[in-house]
């Protein structure tokens, strides 16, 4: 039994040598011919035609993995770079806002500084601080006070004219009346043909009243009305509103007119405190007038030096 298992191993042994024998003969016999002819390039390109298929399946899934795989990296960095350039447009926007409004506030300020030429013998600007919201009342503060040398009746401009007076006055801040509060009223005149008259407040920042013209009042709709200048209180020439509406009454002895204010009550931010320049007359009459002097009595120049009276 155990001579018949040596014999078949050593006859499985001796075959697959004989095979291996055979196959390399083989392989030495085809790379022979194949290195002389050129007959076995046919069919390696007809073997290729026959194995695309099966190497186009093979392939796919590692393929299709690795396009999934970049489209996926793909997107995601697309959506990282939209998200970051969305960012940066929103803080280029907001930027572009401040710069704006910078730009805004420097004309403001500098039509408010135009606007003294001439008038104001010293001006300074502030800030609104905070508005009164009491219906009844039309006023805000503003940060400067009796410190910055602003007193009580003060003429406070902006912009578009005239915004108002000092009310109250406390150490760091004042309280301005709009000239559209009701408690208020100012010179003004038509300044096309000199017509002067009172404005006075409504309570409403977009309406003025001139309550005391007659029917008969050379005023019509669209006239600019200016600071009379009477009464010290404002400059003259200062826009105080534009007459929208006349209504004549025929049994009314004064005419309803409504104006609108040149000033942007509920809209600025920045206002002016005019300190007038005295007129030249009204500083020649504060001016002391030089003392005459009468001219002493002197004794002759050549009156005897030893004479006596008589």
């Amino acid at each position: 039994m155990v001579a018949f298992r040596n014999s078949d191993a050593s006859g499985r042994t001796s075959g697959l040598l004989l095979r291996c024998v055979l196959y390399s003969l083989l392989a030495l016999g085809l790379i022979i011919v194949d290195k002389r002819y050129d007959q076995l390039g046919q069919i390696r390109r007809l073997l290729s035609i026959v194995a695309y298929p099966v190497q186009v399946a093979v392939a796919s899934p590692f393929e299709g993995w690795d396009w999934f795989r970049a489209s996926v990296t793909t997107r995601d960095a697309l959506r990282a770079d939209n998200t970051r350039l969305e960012a940066q447009l929103r803080v280029a926007q907001f930027r572009m806002q401040r710069y704006e409004a910078l730009e805004a506030e420097i004309q403001r300020l500098r039509v408010l500084r135009d606007s003294t030429a001439g008038v104001a013998s010293r001006f300074i600007i502030g800030d609104i601080m905070d508005v009164d919201l009491d219906a009844y009342r039309e006023r805000v503060v503003v940060d400067k006070g009796a410190r910055d040398g602003v007193f009580v009746g003060q003429a406070v401009l902006d912009a578009g004219g005239v915004f108002g007076q000092v009310a109250r006055v406390g150490e760091l801040t004042s309280e301005v009346i709009l000239v559209s509060d009701a408690a208020h009223a100012i010179p003004v005149q038509v300044n096309r043909n000199g017509l002067r008259t009172i404005a006075v407040g409504t309570g409403d920042t977009s309406h003025l009243k001139l309550p005391y013209l007659p029917t008969s009042a050379d005023v019509i709709a669209g006239d600019l009305l200016v600071t009379s200048g009477l009464g010290g209180g404002f400059p003259a020439g200062y826009p105080v509103g534009t007459v929208a509406e006349v209504k004549r009454d025929p049994s009314q002895s004064l005419a309803d007119v409504d104006v609108r204010p040149a000033a942007a009550l509920d809209r600025s931010r920045e206002l002016l405190f005019v300190w007038l320049k005295p007129p030249i007359a009204a500083a020649a009459k504060t001016t002391p007038p030089a003392k005459l002097t009468a001219p002493s009595k002197a004794p002759p120049a050549h009156a005897p030096t030893g004479a006596t009276d008589q």
